[in-house]
């Protein structure tokens, strides 16, 4: 049995590692960080200062993930329909193997940017806490929204906020 001191040391710590995690978390109504990686399948390099001027869901996914198999058509749908209007999709690959999240694009083809980032920096910049994770960000780069998970039903009301970020 743990005495009283030893509960009060690990819940300062489990407290102290928590703060930790979300120091770096990016917040809505904050400048969206940087992102400079190369694409998944090419030899570019995409950042999204790039993008600036357009409204951009920048999407953290992984190939185990269940749910980015319901938001990638999704999010193909909506670029397709808004991309002329200046809407894009970039999302960040964090799978361990290259070759995942290759499989995954085969059986999931997108026309939108997809990068890879093998070194998990982006994601710790962001801090992200789960798979997958959208930041909606307007046209001056900043983060507008932010979607933890995806279901079907999310699609709806994604499309009115950018919608209404883009009349902006």
């Amino acid at each position: 049995m743990l005495s009283i001191y030893c509960k009060q040391i690990l819940l300062s710590l489990s407290l102290s590692l928590s703060l930790m995690v979300h120091a770096g978390s990016v917040t809505v109504g904050q400048e969206a960080p940087e992102v400079y990686l190369p694409e998944l399948v090419g030899a570019e390099q995409v950042s999204l200062a790039s993008l600036r001027g357009k409204v951009v869901y920048l999407d953290f996914w992984a190939s185990w993930c269940g749910p980015c198999r319901v938001s990638f058509p999704i999010l193909e749908q909506l670029r397709d329909e808004l991309g002329p209007d200046g809407f894009e999709v970039l999302a960040i690959n964090v799978d361990e193997n290259e070759s995942d999240a290759l499989k995954f694009l085969s059986d999931m083809s997108v026309s939108y940017l997809v990068v890879r980032d093998d070194e998990a920096a982006t994601p710790q910049a962001y801090g992200i806490l789960g798979m997958p994770t959208g930041y909606l960000i307007d046209r001056q780069g900043v983060v507008r929204e932010i979607h933890q998970g995806f279901r079907k039903s999310d699609g709806a009301q994604l499309r009115t906020t950018i919608v209404e970020l883009l009349g902006e």
